[in-house]
């Protein structure tokens, strides 16, 4: 019995020193060779990006597929120099042969990609006990294209935009004439100043709490000169008081140039334009008592209106005044349509004085959006309609790189 326990003690020692150890150190060994290198690597600038990176491609090492699992990850290195150092910038999953060396964009950034600067690259192919790495490309150089064609759709939309708006432009100055939807607020704007008219009482313009680089503010600007030509012919005061010294001056512009054009730059009365105050309640209570006192007939509150749209609403209400509001703050729209007779809503305001003066460049550019807005529609339906066939190509011709 104590033989047959030395005989199979005899044969493990065998096994373990002459088939599994050596079979242990083979694997070992072959842990650690190194996997196939990749090839093919090639390095160029990316396309419209304005020069701040450059796309690095390979073809992937035999050693990284399906049923191979040596190689785990591909680091990029780059060096300025084919025989400098490289430095790692940056690393894929196994499976992915593309990678985008990218930079900062500022020039104090000390990670700034330098365009037109030679860069070489190499790629390694990692293990998790070795790696082996591919030869050198290069040079490769980032640069900044003349046109990004990721957004040549936005081009062919301004271009094809542009050319709407200059032949509208030039069929208006050829006497054509063009529908437009007529508005109620802009209808009424005749009724209102023949009603101050009428009573003998004064008109009251605001132009809102906006500056005069506001686009709201310069619609209301337009507005303000076709009111005060029809006030200026029909004999009527106009009182316009401002919450901002430029805006003031540039009122008092308008209103000028209005009695000019009417023919009475005579009765032109400067002190009807005024500032009162920047501060916004204290502006509101001073043109409270305003409508209050000179018990005004129609107000118009045209422009950017922000928590005082209700307050000045109500009170011309309390004073009897024919109100008639436009805003393109989308808060304030519902206080406005509550508390006012006419309301503008939105882009009206900026349409209002092609409305009001029919001039042939304001009429086609009108005109010019409106066909694009339809255009626009129609693209957005005939979008829904191929996404739900799946009609890539249409969806593709949208498609704008950022």
């Amino acid at each position: 019995m104590r033989y047959k326990n030395l005989n199979r003690l005899l044969i493990l020692t065998f096994f373990f020193f002459f088939l599994i150890l050596p079979l242990g150190q083979i694997l070992a060994q072959e842990d650690t060779l190194p996997p196939a290198p990749p090839t093919e690597v090639r390095a160029s600038d990316t396309q419209n990006d304005n020069g701040h990176s450059i796309t690095i491609t390979w073809k992937l090492s035999g050693d990284d597929g399906a049923g191979k699992k040596d190689v785990v990850a591909y680091e990029i290195l780059r060096s300025e120099s084919p025989a400098g150092e490289f430095v790692v910038r940056g690393m894929v999953p196994a499976g992915n042969n593309t990678y985008q060396d990218r930079g900062a964009k500022e020039k104090e950034d000390k990670n700034y990609f330098h365009p037109y600067h030679d860069f070489y690259y190499k790629v390694r192919a990692k293990t998790l006990n070795s790696y082996s790495e591919s030869g050198v490309a290069g040079p490769a150089q980032a640069y900044g294209q003349w046109f990004h064609l990721g957004k040549l759709p936005v081009f062919v939309g301004t271009l094809a935009f542009t050319i709407m708006v200059l032949a509208f432009i030039s069929l208006a100055r050829k006497g054509k004439k063009f529908y437009v939807r007529p508005l109620a607020g802009i209808d009424a704007v005749d009724d209102a100043i023949g009603r101050a008219t009428e009573m003998g009482r004064p008109i009251l313009y605001i132009l809102g709490l906006g500056s005069a680089a506001d686009i709201a503010t310069i619609a209301s600007f337009t507005i303000l000169n076709r009111i005060a030509k029809k006030t200026a012919e029909h004999k009527t005061k106009i009182i316009v008081p401002c919450n901002d010294p430029i805006v003031m001056s540039v009122a008092q512009e308008t209103v000028k140039a209005g009695y000019l054009d009417a023919g009475r730059p005579d009765m032109y009365q400067e002190e009807n334009i005024f500032y009162i105050t920047s501060m916004q309640f204290a502006y509101v209570a001073a043109v409270n008592g305003i409508m209050l006192r000179e018990k005004t007939a129609t107000n118009f509150y045209l422009g950017k209106f922000y928590a005082e749209s209700l307050i000045l609403a109500e009170t011309g209400s309390v004073a009897g005044s024919i109100q008639i509001s436009g805003t393109d703050e989308i808060a304030q729209i519902p206080f406005f349509v509550a508390a006012t007779d006419y309301t503008l809503i939105g882009e009206e305001l900026y349409a209002a004085s092609a409305y009001l003066g029919r001039e042939p460049l304001l009429l086609g550019a009108l005109k010019a959006q409106d066909l694009a807005k339809a255009i626009v529609m129609i693209s957005l339906a005939s979008g829904a309609v191929a996404a739900s066939f799946h009609l890539d190509f249409f969806l593709r011709l949208f498609t704008v790189q950022m």
